[in-house]
């Protein structure tokens, strides 16, 4: 499995406003995610753990779906998925609008991941402790799965080749699903009540930061196989994620301040730099470190 990325990005970034056609992969079935984030990253347990602890609790949001009426539990007017009578959510990193400019475009407004950086496409925590699983081997999943890769959604409707080598490779380690992901990647909240106006916000874009420390720190609370939540592993977890003050969720509230419109011209958008790492983001290494290193 090879892959060019360089001037892409297209697998951290919302670039459906940019698209000659519509992109709706993620809202297919009868359990469409309730948010409108475009490729969300889901985190294992350790690794939203590992986020806390280092202080980007504030970095992290939920997912949950929407189920067929009678086979989820209601809060707010709306069937959510459920195991066992109990939400089920995943947990990823946010995407705020960021001045970027994939496939040879001009910059412009887009969501992307909150770890990218605007101006090279490159992750501030690729080869840190917390690059995440899933994103270190992708598309590997899909290929395994034998579905559409970023990759090749990119390639047809932006040209260029991106997915040079489309042999699954055979030693991935974060493919979860089924009852595997239980616990591990995929999460259910135990107390269905203390979602009350959540899910609400959520569906408006509008999630408050105890929204979001109320799923990180079940998250971190939860047993891998089990339904299971430690209460007190849990509370600390939120705690502590209500407590964070890094620069990727400060980036957040400073590129929703400033942003545009989605899809529109971010000529004079701030400088990247001014926004993230006078804030403490590590810098990029740009790409012809990356092509003198093989």
């Amino acid at each position: 499995m090879r892959v060019d990325c360089e001037g892409c990005a297209g697998c951290c970034i919302d670039w459906r406003p940019v698209a000659p056609a519509a992109l709706d992969h993620e809202r297919r079935g009868p359990r469409a995610p309730l948010d409108d984030t475009y490729n969300l990253v889901p985190l294992t347990r350790d690794e939203v753990r590992d986020f806390v602890e280092a202080g980007f609790g504030n970095a992290l949001s939920p997912r949950l779906w929407e189920a067929p009426p009678g086979e989820g539990v209601e809060i707010d007017g709306v069937e959510i998925a459920a195991v066992d009578g109990k939400p089920a959510f995943f947990v990823g990193m946010r995407k705020p609008p960021k001045p970027v400019a994939p496939f040879g475009l001009e910059r412009t407004w887009l969501r992307a991941c909150a770890f990218l950086d605007p101006e090279t496409l490159q992750c501030r925590i690729h080869d840190t402790e917390f690059y995440p699983g899933e994103c270190a081997e992708y598309p590997g999943h899909n290929l395994v799965l034998e579905q559409e890769t970023e990759c090749e959604r990119v390639e047809r409707h932006h040209g260029g080749e991106r997915l040079l080598d489309d042999a699954a490779p055979d030693d991935l380690h974060g493919l979860l699903l089924g009852p595997h992901a239980l616990g591990a990647k995929l999460f259910v909240h135990p107390e269905p009540e203390r979602l009350a106006g959540t899910i609400d916000h959520l569906k408006r874009r509008e999630l408050t930061p105890e929204d979001r420390a109320e799923f990180v720190g079940v998250a971190v609370g939860s047993h891998p196989g089990s339904t299971e939540v430690d209460g007190d592993r849990a509370s600390r977890a939120r705690a502590k994620t209500l407590e964070s003050e890094s620069w990727a969720g400060e980036a957040v509230a400073a590129w929703d301040a400033v942003a545009g419109r989605l899809g529109s011209a971010a000529g004079d958008a701030p400088d990247p730099d001014e926004v993230e790492v006078a804030r403490g983001a590590p810098e990029t290494p740009g790409w012809d470190a990356v092509r003198d290193d093989g």
